[in-house]
């Protein structure tokens, strides 16, 4: 059965998105079955495989709150292994209309229910906010994976992060834990990034990949083809990184 893990930051900007499409596509390359949830009505992980949305018939919002079977919602994305529960700005409204429902929290893990077996991982691509569509995430979720950008702040808000966590694993999901933590947008040049590294080493301990991610050009421009960073720039270190990363993933099990 599938892990799922919820790659979550309240802030905006960090690399969830990056993240979950590069690691998604490297673990693919790698002969693991995994399927990407995007979560975040922006649809950054939907239009980064280079689904098209004015296309689609359905998406992850209608299995929210139309009980279209996510089957029926998930669509190919261009690397092997890797499937997609496509977003649109429609997922916005799920936010509110989820209030009105009953077991308002869980009905995400009931939408993955039926497909976890077919997956190694299942990687949900959060919004940057802490509501209900955030909630669902975590109660679907057996654990986390957190992005933090080496940059100033880079900790801030996260306090406010892992209160949530403990909420729900206390109310909800009592097996809810922290996967990991990435470094994202690693500058080796500024002493800065490597203060951050330290600073989140020492918050977070061993949970802390060994693997960075360096700020890449090449990984910025990635998404705008529609194209994972192993296929548009195999070659780069964004792509290396996200390779290690994939590596250290499948190692911790």
């Amino acid at each position: 059965m599938a892990q799922v893990i919820a790659i979550i930051n309240q802030k905006g900007g960090v690399g969830k998105s990056t993240t979950a499409i590069d690691l998604s596509a490297a673990l693919g390359e790698r002969g693991k079955r995994v399927l990407v949830v995007d979560f975040d009505p922006q649809g950054n992980a939907t239009s980064g495989f280079g689904v098209d949305k004015d296309s689609l018939s359905s998406d992850v919002y209608d299995s929210l709150m139309n009980n279209v079977p996510i089957t029926e919602v998930l669509t190919d994305s261009p690397v092997q292994n890797v499937r997609v529960a496509p977003a649109t700005i429609q997922l916005a409204g799920a936010e509110i209309e989820l209030v009105s429902v009953m077991a308002r929290e869980s009905v995400l893990r009931y939408v993955l229910e039926p497909v976890r077996d077919e997956y190694d991982y299942v990687f949900v691509d959060c919004p940057p906010s802490l509501g209900l569509l955030t909630v669902n995430a975590l109660v679907a979720a057996d654990s986390l994976l957190i992005p933090i950008q080496c940059e100033f702040y880079a900790l801030e808000g996260l306090s406010k992060l892992l209160e949530s966590m403990r909420m729900v694993k206390g109310r909800l999901n009592p097996s809810l834990d922290v996967f990991g933590v990435v470094m994202t947008m690693y500058d080796a040049r500024t002493t800065l990034s490597k203060q951050v590294v330290e600073e989140v080493r020492a918050y977070f301990g061993d949970k802390v990949f060994k693997s960075i991610i360096p700020r890449n050009v090449k990984l910025s421009e990635a998404p705008s083809h529609g194209l994972p960073i192993n296929l548009y720039a195999p070659t780069s270190k964004g792509a290396l990184a996200y390779g290690e990363l994939a590596d250290e993933v499948i190692a911790h099990g």
